[in-house]
């Protein structure tokens, strides 16, 4: 059993997450500063410190070196706000595993921890990775026309190689498309290594992507597979593909091209076989126009299109993937609410869903939390959900408008702090910054 310790002064973000960790399997003890941190390290070992860069008393860099000097071996992921990110980035040369952005999202945290951890347990000189056992997951198909159709595209396609471009708005589940391309593939019993491209710093995306040799750069402690060589034999899937910086774009066009990878600072290049499946939620064929990201790169990666459905134009489905949502969050919370309520059931059926199916599971998970009795009523319910819903035909205001005039409100009352903003609009603050870039607020 994995023990982790969790540091971090917000002490019921702490107990909340130590008490969701547990039920997964891990051995959890928690520290509200710096200095209580590094008694909890003096009286026991620990297989991974979860931490928050910002401390009371000193700071989570602080706690990596001591880390670092004391037990090298114990690997530590940092937790940060985007304005930290470039901070976060320097963590990792000094030997962090790796950082997750505030407001951090539990299944992440989760995800980091488990890559962490089997980086540990597994000895850093195997030359060929071992086969990644399928992993299960729930894809929901619905019953509205437009799945249907989104699952005859996803059944053609699988069994082909294919290059998959899905597109969709945030939160559309467009890993779960990918996921189930892979599924249904002749390369299901190989790796899925997910990727996401618009989380990767610029100085190490090469590293990132094609590995490294120990040495080749400060914080190279140890040699590094690149993400193509890790997903050999199966799938990389590609997440917000339009975010990669246009240098970046020239080096994986050359990877694909040539089918091999050039790790940093090595001699050899290392070829590679795998699926490659992408995702964006912006249109990439104007990013192409104006010169944004290349246009070969994009016919490379556009052999074959599927759009990922707003929730909004799949109503049929809308209460399938919430009662799916609510056994989800049952299970996860240890709870046994039994369903919706009529006037819930209305309200969700008439919301336009601006984060779609994303922004479903964080209500549902939210109310069944707060749900006392066997169904979930409109008090469980944020109250921004009660809003009328907008029918394009008998309106002048565009979604985009909409949409714009939310962010602005929502900056204006949070006095320009776009974590606070992201919180109120009910989405994850990566899907801000996508929408600050798209819309032009930037600056704001």
């Amino acid at each position: 059993m994995a023990k982790i310790l969790i540091v971090d002064d917000d002490t019921t973000f702490c107990i909340m997450l130590r008490k969701w960790l547990e039920k997964r399997g891990f051995e959890v003890d928690a520290a509200f500063s710096y200095k209580e941190a590094v008694k909890q390290l003096d009286k026991a070992g620990f297989d991974l410190v979860l931490t928050d860069l910002r401390l009371p008393d000193k700071d989570g860099i602080d706690l990596l070196r001591v880390i670092k000097e004391k037990m090298p071996k114990t690997q530590v992921l940092l937790m940060t706000g985007y304005a930290d990110i470039q901070t976060a980035v320097t963590a990792i040369k000094l030997g962090a595993f790796d950082y997750v952005a505030k407001p951090v999202i539990p299944d992440e945290i989760l995800k980091k921890l488990q890559e962490a951890l089997k980086l540990e347990a597994e000895p850093v000189a195997k030359s060929v990775p071992a086969k990644a056992k399928p992993t299960s997951f729930s894809y929901i198909k619905g019953v509205s026309e437009g799945a249907d159709r989104q699952y005859e595209y996803i059944h053609l396609v699988g069994p082909t190689m294919m290059t998959v471009l899905i597109n969709g708005e945030s939160g559309t589940g467009k890993e779960y498309i990918a996921r189930l391309i892979h599924s249904m593939s002749n390369r299901k019993d190989g790796p899925f290594v997910a990727v996401d491209c618009g989380a990767i710093p610029k100085d190490l995306a090469a590293s990132e992507f094609f590995g490294h040799i120990k040495g080749s750069f400060t914080g190279a402690v140890t040699d590094k597979q690149g993400y193509f060589v890790t997903a050999s034999g199966g799938t990389i899937f590609l997440d917000e593909i339009g975010n990669l910086p246009y240098d970046v774009q020239v080096q994986l066009l050359r990877a694909l091209e040539e089918r091999k990878v050039h790790p940093v600072g090595g001699n050899v290049d290392i070829p590679f076989d795998v699926r490659i499946i992408s995702a964006t939620n912006e249109n990439l064929k104007e990013a192409v126009a104006s010169g944004r990201f290349r246009e070969d790169l994009y016919h490379r990666l556009n052999e074959f299109s599927i759009q990922a459905l707003p929730l909004r134009e799949r109503k049929e489905d809308i209460l399938i993937f919430a009662n799916h949502f609510l056994d989800k969050a049952n299970e996860e919370l240890g709870k046994q609410v039994a369903g919706f309520d009529e006037e819930v059931m209305r309200i969700f059926r008439t919301y336009s869903w601006p984060g779609n199916l994303r922004e479903m599971r964080n209500i549902v998970k939210r109310a069944t939390l707060l749900c006392m009795g066997s169904l979930i009523s409109k008090a469980c319910l944020p109250p921004e959900l009660e809003q009328k819903p907008v029918e394009a035909e008998k309106t002048s205001t565009t979604r985009r408008e909409m949409e714009i005039e939310l962010i602005k409100d929502a900056m204006r009352k949070c006095r320009n702090n776009k974590s606070e903003a992201a919180r109120m609009l009910q989405i994850d603050r990566k899907t801000l910054y996508n929408k600050l870039k798209s819309f032009g607020l930037e600056d704001l």
